[in-house]
């Protein structure tokens, strides 16, 4: 009997080993919707899960593509850019898996006090000197969309590509007019008086709504090879998701949520983290395609993708609906919210 028990023993741990075998690494640009990942780790849902993960940080998701698409790692976190359509453009197998950031974003464009008076209209922007984040990126996007409302393109001003930053000195030195920015870099401009609130670019520039901003890729031969391993991994990371959901409303876990923030290096002050906009997303990660097919446009139209990419090869929906399936419908714990996004 006793041989039998541990021969059956042995057998429960080698099962044990086999399903944890695989160690899948998730890239990710340090920011706070990243956070999803960091509770699913902390809070056990991989282990749960019955996989291994390793999270590593990154500067940008596209200098995880070339790694992603040969599998060196097996998902990337980030913001959507046009490097992502290029790259399934010209055959790299890499797809998108989820969202991890939609509206209400909390993008917002600052002008420079001085200028409060001839910079009203985004027809004004025509010859001046405005800063984004970075060359096909989220906020180049934005940038574009409010132009084309006024019949301007990117041509018609002068791009400055900047890190967040770097742009509040730039501003305050008259090198930049308007500055596209991101808590709590806006905030931290206005209270040195370096620059004005201006326009909001989802309000009536952005035409498809919710804007899918961030997102989860993955090697799309990994999820060819190993999709049950791939569909416990993004579960668990929806439920990550949910707990970030929780504490974007203000739940009873927002202090925990912005422990684990402050634990992996995002950030190191708990009260600015308290009081910033945190980005939006969906519960189940579900991608509003219509927002894709609109980035893909404006790049298209600001020379920025190459070729176009077949559409069947941008998104798997179907992470979304199997979240949706395993946790059931997301209900907010802090019904007295009134902020959008995160439902």
């Amino acid at each position: 009997m006793a041989r039998q028990f541990s021969v059956a023993l042995a057998a429960i741990i080698a099962l044990s080993a086999s399903a944890l075998a695989q160690t899948v690494t998730i890239s990710t640009v340090q920011s706070v919707p990243s956070a999803s990942n960091y509770i699913a780790l902390e809070k056990g849902y991989f282990r749960e899960a019955g996989v291994d993960v390793r999270i590593e940080a990154i500067d940008s998701l596209s200098r995880a593509m070339a790694i992603l698409a040969t599998n060196q790692i097996q998902i990337a976190q980030g913001g959507l850019n046009a490097g992502y359509f290029n790259a399934v453009a010209q055959g790299l197998p890499v797809i998108l898996a989820l969202e991890s950031g939609s509206t209400p974003v909390y993008h917002n464009f600052v002008v420079r006090p001085d200028l409060k008076d001839k910079i009203k209209t985004p027809a004004d922007l025509k010859g001046r000197n405005v800063a984004v984040s970075g060359a096909g990126s989220l906020s180049t996007y934005e940038l574009s969309s409010l132009l084309e409302s006024a019949g301007l393109r990117l041509a018609d001003v002068n791009v400055k590509t900047l890190a967040f930053p770097q742009m509040i000195p730039t501003l305050a030195n008259g090198g930049l007019d308007v500055a596209l920015m991101v808590a709590p870099f806006t905030d931290m401009a206005i209270q040195q008086g370096v620059a004005a609130p201006w326009i909001d670019p989802e309000k009536g520039y952005v035409k498809e709504l919710p804007m899918t901003s961030l997102a989860y890729m993955a090697s799309a031969d990994w999820i060819r090879d190993h999709r049950d391993v791939a569909r416990k991994v993004f579960i668990a990371i929806a439920r990550g998701a949910r707990d970030y959901c929780q504490a974007y409303h203000h739940g009873p876990n927002r202090a925990e949520v912005i422990q684990i923030l402050l634990k992996a290096g995002i950030g190191k002050d708990f009260k600015q983290l308290d009081e910033m906009d945190w980005q939006a997303r969906d519960p189940n990660g579900r991608v509003n395609s219509a927002s894709i097919a609109d980035l893909l446009r404006v790049f298209k139209k600001d020379g920025m993708i190459e070729k176009d990419p077949p559409l069947d090869k941008l998104v798997d929906g179907g992470f979304a609906s199997e979240i949706e399936k395993a946790l059931g419908s997301f209900e907010l714990i802090n019904k007295a919210s009134k902020l959008e996004g995160c439902r």
